[in-house]
């Protein structure tokens, strides 16, 4: 199909959930009615660093459904409520056009589930398939948002669900374990916390971040931008059904999967005062003064991990 044809058909797939839009797809600009506060994030993914269209256990609709949720999932570490979302996408050669049509449907299916409106974007040839995803949340007041670096000595250290399923899927997926199909959607079609991290932050969070690149990373961060000691119970993390089987294959500790593996987009939040019921939460940890860095703990002996840092040269 042309360029022309696939805008058309995108424009069949695509349905506004808001009053919010005035102009959508099909002018040169998305017209939006703001309020007031904007809460926008961009998150990029690529085929061959971010996800493999070559195996044959991932397919361009995977590809669409992990590139929104990873945006959105920055939207639910600010606690901001979903609006917008705007995707450039970049077509390969040798791509098929129900390829094309099924990464954008798989996009949409999320976006009709997180009230989220695609309102724009652009098509362009490129190397390999690549999906830049710009999101934009909402609130009506700054104290509705949360950052990395309200953090406090005596707040207890919280995630929300359950760590280290994207990572086994990973490894499922690559054929380096064998474990059940829902690992491999975990890794595949991962779900941002949008409610959570709503409810978090409405229960007082002082930071909050995703955990994209897994704990060990994303821990330091909150540690760094809050000037304070985070201390991690490795064996308080609560792990996924089956990722202690794959971790046994690999030849590592459950808890190392879990905290260093990445892209599960749970979220983690500093709280003070007692534990929410809702949303359903597990305390790994307590926010200490101190360095500004993270300590890991199992067994009773400290623990050195660091998770995924992105390497660009």
């Amino acid at each position: 199909m042309s360029e022309l044809s696939l805008i058309a058909a995108f424009e069949e797939l695509l349905r506004p959930r808001s009053e919010r839009i005035v102009r959508w797809v099909g002018d040169d600009a998305a017209v939006v009615r703001a309020r007031p506060f904007a809460v926008t994030s961009v998150d990029a993914m690529v085929d061959g660093v971010h996800f493999r269209l070559d195996h044959p256990g991932v397919t361009a609709a995977d590809a669409g459904h992990r590139a929104l949720a990873a945006a959105l999932s920055d939207l639910a570490a600010m606690g901001a409520e979903a609006g917008e979302a705007y995707v450039a996408m970049g077509v390969p050669e040798g791509l098929g056009t129900e390829a094309v049509l099924d990464c954008v449907r798989a996009m949409e299916a999320l976006a009709e589930r997180t009230a989220t409106t695609i309102a724009g974007g652009d098509l362009v040839r490129a190397p390999a398939l690549t999906l830049a995803v710009t999101v934009t949340g909402w609130a009506d007041t700054q104290e509705e948002l949360v950052g990395r670096d309200g953090a406090r000595p005596g707040d207890a250290v919280v995630v929300t669900g359950v760590l280290g399923a994207a990572a086994a899927g990973l490894a499922v997926l690559d054929g380096r374990a064998r474990g059940d199909d829902a690992l491999a959607r975990a890794y595949l079609r991962p779900e941002p916390r949008l409610a959570e991290g709503r409810a978090l932050a409405a229960l007082g969070a002082g930071a909050m971040i995703d955990l994209s690149d897994g704990l060990a990373t994303d821990a330091r961060h909150l540690a760094q931008r809050s000037g304070v000691a985070i201390e991690i119970d490795l064996e308080a993390l609560p792990l996924a059904p089956g990722v202690a089987d794959v971790a046994a294959q690999l030849g590592v500790e459950a808890w190392e999967l879990a905290a260093t593996g990445g892209e599960d987009f749970e979220l983690c939040a500093c709280l003070a005062g007692a534990m929410p019921s809702h949303p359903p939460t597990t305390r790994v940890g307590v926010v200490a003064a101190g360095d500004p860095d993270v300590r890991f703990s199992a067994g009773g002996a400290e623990r050195a991990l660091r998770g995924y840092e992105h390497r660009l040269g």
